[in-house]
């Protein structure tokens, strides 16, 4: 029922693309999502190419169903990763961070598969015209670096500018999210913090309850006066780090404060010291399951509630 463009691009059984979490999403991740008949997605992150290709030897010994590398662009060894997922010939790469652009054709003419994560209208016309096969579109309430605008504006607007496949990312976790998601345009969804709270996430314990027991008012916004804003979900961390924000900190200071707090949570389990990357859509978490419970919980919420609406429409 659900068998969309995005489907027939990336050689999947249903329109669902995991995120790329530093630290979180690693081959164990993406191997459940991808044997559920998802994309999963190996996180490069700041991680040297042999870790990366350590990886992706991993995953291919646990599925033979599509997958992806998410590269940061910003990131010293991006370039290193760029020449590794060419030489292995990861059948799909998702960008962000930056303009993938001067590696269009590098990782085109290798048979890759490129999908940049964009906030604006403007770049994504850009990632158009620069030859990527689809576009995640997120809006401000994911988790983790973000722009301003919302999943429900940014969308739509994003699908009438481009004749690519449009993928929605941000405040997504459900069947009915993902069926909302798909009327405004969308030809499938990606998801963060949902595929964190799975058992094949390495990311520890802690963060998983931390989010499970997260209210809708938890995920808070840190970096706005540094222009890289970041959602996070809020502790002792969160608040001092606002707290120096107001008192005018430079970036360089606030960067240094920053450094290694995402591992420390995500790895180490401090959820007091560390930054809880994780969207709005925490507060609907309420559970750890597997991925592929996960998206068939998505898909048949999806289906039952395409079938309200159509009875609604019809008056039944």
């Amino acid at each position: 029922m659900f068998y969309t463009k995005v489907c027939e691009i990336l050689n999947i059984k249903y329109p669902i693309i995991q995120g790329g979490m530093a630290w979180a999403a690693n081959s164990e991740l993406a191997q459940g999502v991808s044997n559920a008949g998802g994309l999963g997605i190996i996180a490069a992150g700041n991680a040297p190419k042999e870790i990366i290709r350590e990886e992706i030897i991993k995953i291919r010994k646990k599925t033979d169903k599509p997958f992806g590398v998410n590269i940061m662009l910003m990131s010293p060894f991006a370039e290193d990763i760029i020449d590794l997922v060419c030489e292995e010939e990861v059948p799909v790469v998702t960008t962000g961070a930056g303009n993938p652009g001067k590696y269009m054709e590098k990782l085109k003419g290798k048979g890759i598969k490129v999908i940049p994560v964009v906030p604006t209208v403007a770049l994504a016309k850009r990632m158009e015209r620069q030859g990527a096969d689809s576009i995640i579109v997120e809006g401000t309430e994911a988790g983790g670096h973000i722009g301003e605008l919302t999943t429900m504006a940014i969308v739509p607007q994003i699908v009438e500018a481009v004749k690519i496949p449009v993928i929605a990312a941000g405040g997504i976790a459900n069947g009915r999210g993902f069926l909302a998601a798909l009327s405004l345009g969308a030809e499938g969804i990606q998801m963060g913090t949902r595929f964190v709270c799975s058992t094949e996430c390495i990311a520890h314990e802690n963060y998983k309850e931390k989010i499970i027991n997260s209210k809708d008012r938890d995920a808070i916004v840190t970096g706005r006066s540094t222009g890289y804003p970041v959602r996070v979900l809020k502790n002792k961390f969160a608040r001092e780090y606002l707290e120096l924000e107001k008192q005018g900190i430079s970036f360089k200071k606030l960067e240094e404060l920053g450094a290694g707090r995402l591992r420390l949570a995500v790895i180490e389990g401090d959820m007091e010291n560390g930054s809880i990357m994780a969207g709005q859509i925490s507060g609907m978490i309420k559970d750890i399951k597997t991925c592929e419970e996960i998206i068939n919980d998505i898909i048949n919420e999806g289906e039952m509630c395409l079938k309200e609406l159509n009875a609604i429409k019809r008056g039944v």
